[in-house]
């Protein structure tokens, strides 16, 4: 990855969560609002760059492996939410749900590669 490259995902991605950021706070309905501040800017960066750069195939791989990411996100979210409920403490609850977030799309690759070597039938 050059510098040219790191520019342009930084102008994109940081472009897409200011644009999400703005609508968010521009919208008098606060649901729709929250549905634009989870808008998945990272995410389509990176197919996008991939897809550039490797062709459809890779960008679709790469499209793949944020599943475990997105459902990490909604572990995180509920998380946060369930634990600002509990303890009224934001900054806690914050980094609780990034453990839980992280936690749980490594769990669900290790639970995907596992299957998938079940799967393969070895070769003697």
């Amino acid at each position: 990855m050059d510098g040219r490259d790191l520019l342009f995902r930084f102008l994109f991605g940081g472009s897409a969560v200011v644009l999400s950021d703005v609508t968010a706070k521009l919208l008098p309905w606060k649901v729709i609002g929250g549905i634009f501040a989870a808008f998945p800017a990272v995410m389509v960066v990176a197919v996008m760059m991939v897809g550039m750069k490797k062709g459809s195939k890779e960008a679709a791989k790469t499209a793949q492996g944020s599943v475990y990411g997105m459902i990490g996100c909604l572990i995180c979210v509920l998380t946060v939410l369930f634990s600002l409920q509990f303890t009224q403490n934001w900054w806690g609850s914050f980094i609780f749900g990034l453990v839980t977030w992280f936690a749980s799309s490594l769990f669900l690759v290790h639970i995907r590669e596992h299957k998938k070597e079940k799967r393969v039938p070895s070769v003697k």
